[in-house]
């Protein structure tokens, strides 16, 4: 089993499960998170791929140390300056000293762990992000700590001592492969390797809130109320601010009655469905091959790339379909072909209900848009 087997749908269901139970602890098949990310992948990432800060941070006995405890000076690309290079030599002697090395965003630039991040989030609903810790023997890279979002934890190489704080004191948890652990936002923790080197992975959700929800559904009547000053001398006749004030809050709460929760709660699904990162892997071959798709080319859709489908206005003389990075514009005429495609993993064009041309069409707009690839 490889890491992109695990991401068909049993990782990501896994971890939301955990945290959808709010469950601290939970025992799985160690196969079924490791690969996503082994010491031979981090070895590659720090000696072999030109990575720079911030993508890298070193911490020792509590303390973060400076980019230029680790990186070098001089680097260049086709002659222009290259800052933040990490230099592996330096990164590595700080390792063997008892430093951790701590990498950054890998939900950017590991592939594995992208893909687990993009399912995780259309799971959740809310935005996730990926670091990984590569911990020497014995060594500690933080002091008690603790994190503003929620976390889940896995071990992918060697254990970890966690000691977790909460109302009732701490408690000790050895991390290993199989384990996975969910902290709460504001859980203190630190974490200690055991006698080999420990190399874990810690999943963030930086949750959207109802207060942030009402936030951006009241918005627009925020907006509406003028930008005026307060009027002169009211430090000395404060009922001048009083009544004023009185007035456009009763306006605002007019507005804020005449709002429609369905229209918010669209507006919310277009707003994160059209701000995570692009999921483009294996684009390349998409663009050359484009172009040569048939009526019986074997497609499949995108991993991690959504596929809602929302009403244009205009009495449904448009669909509207969200992508994750974009929203897309068509004909309303073809929304059961689109809402095939959305239903289906995979398929060929001949399968959709439209006339031949048509089908080829919208198979290609939609390898091109990144919602389909050509398997």
């Amino acid at each position: 089993m490889n890491a992109l087997d695990l991401l068909s749908g049993d990782a990501q269901t896994f971890l939301a499960k955990v945290w959808a139970s709010r469950v601290h602890l939970h025992r799985t098949d160690p196969e079924l998170l490791v690969g996503l990310l082994s010491l031979d992948d981090a070895d590659r990432l720090l000696t072999s791929t030109a990575i720079r800060t911030p993508a890298i941070r070193v911490a020792k006995d509590g303390s973060v140390l400076g980019d230029a405890a680790f990186t070098r000076q001089g680097a260049t690309i086709a002659g222009r300056p290259l800052s933040g290079l990490v230099d592996p030599r330096k990164a590595l002697a700080l390792f063997d000293e008892g430093a951790t090395i701590v990498f950054q965003g890998l939900h950017r630039y590991h592939q594995p762990l992208a893909e687990l991040v993009a399912a995780l989030e259309l799971e959740l609903g809310h935005p996730c992000q990926a670091n990984a810790y590569l911990t020497p023997p014995g060594s500690q890279g933080f002091a008690v700590h603790s994190d503003s979002h929620d976390v889940f934890v896995f071990q992918t190489a060697g254990t970890k001592q966690w000691e977790i704080h909460g109302e009732d004191g701490a408690e000790e948890v050895l991390m290993e492969p199989g384990l996975a652990m969910y902290l709460p936002t504001g859980t203190p923790h630190a974490a200690r390797a055991q006698e080999t080197v420990s190399l874990h992975v810690t999943l963030g959700i930086n949750q959207l809130t109802w207060r942030g929800l009402v936030e951006r559904a009241v918005a627009p009547a925020l907006r509406g109320i003028a930008a005026e000053h307060l009027p002169a001398g009211y430090l000395d006749d404060p009922a001048s601010l009083r009544d004023g004030l009185a007035s456009r809050l009763e306006e605002l709460a007019e507005e804020v009655r005449r709002l429609d929760a369905s229209t918010a709660v669209d507006s919310e699904i277009r707003r994160f469905l059209t701000s995570r990162p692009p999921r483009l892997a294996g684009g390349l071959h998409d663009v050359l091959g484009r172009e040569s798709i048939a009526l019986d080319t074997a497609l499949r859709r995108r991993a991690g790339v959504p596929c809602v489908l929302l009403d244009s206005a205009g009495g449904g003389e448009q669909i509207e379909l969200l992508l994750g990075d974009r929203a897309l514009t068509l004909p309303g005429r073809i929304r059961a072909a689109v809402e095939e495609v959305c239903a289906r993993t995979a398929f060929t064009p001949a399968d959709l209900p439209l006339d031949g041309e048509s089908t080829l069409v919208l198979c290609r707009r939609l390898v091109r848009e990144g919602l389909l690839e050509i398997a």
